[in-house]
């Protein structure tokens, strides 16, 4: 299965010389003072890491924007998601995150990763909100949400759904 986040170490040295390209050329975008910002933030210290993704029509997503995994049909154009071709009713962050997660099969994400790739503004520090999210998602997604098979807990870490279906 070929991975959908590829994680790119970057050296100091690099990071201010794009840091230093973004200030000379860059595209007068908010994407582009994002990124000047992240960079500028990780060179200071202040984060370890930044995430990176193509904005909406900018990439075309996987499978023509559709996900099928096991009995479960996710359809992002459509915003629904069916399981044994029957619809399940999912809030729009509830989908959000099903969709985050299901097009990043097999990858293990934290809370922190979760809330940022699809809350805007900054992270709350606030793990409750994410498991509560997780936990109502799986009580609609899941056959038996005491024993997940779609969204799986990493003991210590995070979540991430599986890649074996």
């Amino acid at each position: 299965m070929k991975r959908n986040i590829g994680l790119v170490p970057l050296d100091l040295p690099l990071a201010q010389w794009l840091r230093e390209r973004l200030r000379g050329g860059a595209p007068d975008s908010a994407s582009a003072r994002e990124l000047a910002a992240g960079l500028d933030e990780l060179l200071r210290g202040e984060v370890s890491s930044l995430l990176l993704e193509l904005g909406e029509g900018q990439a075309p997503p996987p499978d023509g924007g559709v996900l099928r995994c096991g009995a479960l049909t996710i359809d992002r154009r459509m915003r629904r998601a069916l399981r044994g071709g029957e619809e399940i009713a999912l809030t729009p962050k509830e989908f959000d995150i099903l969709w985050f997660l299901a097009r990043n099969r097999g990858e293990v994400f934290t809370k922190e990763q979760i809330y940022q790739a699809v809350w805007e503004g900054d992270y709350l520090l606030d793990d409750s909100n994410i498991m509560a999210f997780i936990r109502k998602l799986r009580r609609k997604i899941e056959p038996n949400p005491d024993a997940p098979e779609y969204i799986l807990t990493i003991w210590g870490v995070g979540y991430k759904f599986n890649d074996r279906l």
